[in-house]
C-alpha cells in the first residue's frame, strides 16, 4: 500500500474519533475531548508525527486531559455552592444517562436538571431549595460539556489544518 493510501485510511479514522469525541463531549461515558485529541494522534502516524509540533500536541494533550478532569469537577462544585448534595449529583449524572437513551439530544439536558431535582428531593430531604441545588447541578453539568467541546473545537482546527496539509 502507498504513502497516500495510509494516508488516506489515516484520515479516514482521525475523522471518525473526532466525530465520536465530539459526541463524547455531550454523552457522559465516552471521553470526548481525549478522543478528539487521539484524532490528531492517528493523522500523524503516517508521517512519523512530524505534521504538528510536539510542543502543540503536549498542550492539546494537556488540555484534553485537563477537560475532561474538570468535567467531573464543575458539576461538584457547583453543587456544593448551590447546597446540593451526593443525591442531586448522582440523580443528575443518572438523569442525563436516561435522558440520552429516551429522549436524545436535549433529554440529556433536561434529564439532568430533572435528575438533580429529584436526587435533591429524594435523598437530601433537609435541603429547603431543591430546585436551587438542582439549578447548580445543571450549570456546572453544561459548563463542563461547554469546555469539553470547546477543546473538541480547537482541536477540530488542528485536524482541518493538517488534512489541508497533507492533500
Amino acid at each position: 500500500m502507498g504513502s497516500m493510501a495510509i494516508q488516506i485510511i489515516a484520515a479516514v479514522f482521525a475523522v471518525l474519533a473526532l466525530i465520536t469525541g465530539v459526541v463524547g463531549c455531550i454523552v457522559p461515558v465516552i471521553p470526548g475531548p481525549l478522543l478528539s485529541f487521539a484524532s490528531l494522534l492517528i493523522l500523524s502516524l503516517p508521517d512519523s508525527f512530524s505534521l504538528y509540533r510536539p510542543g502543540l500536541l503536549i498542550t492539546l494533550g494537556v488540555l484534553a486531559l485537563l477537560s475532561q478532569f474538570l468535567d467531573n469537577l464543575f458539576p461538584v462544585l457547583a453543587s456544593k455552592r448551590a447546597g446540593a448534595g451526593k443525591g442531586g449529583t448522582w440523580g443528575s449524572v443518572a438523569g442525563m444517562i436516561l435522558g440520552m437513551i429516551f429522549f436524545p439530544p436535549l433529554g440529556i439536558f433536561i434529564g439532568a436538571f430533572l435528575g438533580a431535582f429529584l436526587g435533591e428531593v429524594l435523598f437530601n430531604k433537609e435541603n429547603e431549595e431543591p430546585l436551587k441545588a438542582a439549578l447548580g447541578v445543571f450549570t456546572g453539568t453544561l459548563v463542563g460539556i461547554a469546555f469539553k467541546l470547546t477543546v473538541s473545537g480547537i482541536i477540530a482546527v488542528y485536524l482541518i489544518r493538517g488534512m489541508a496539509e497533507l492533500f
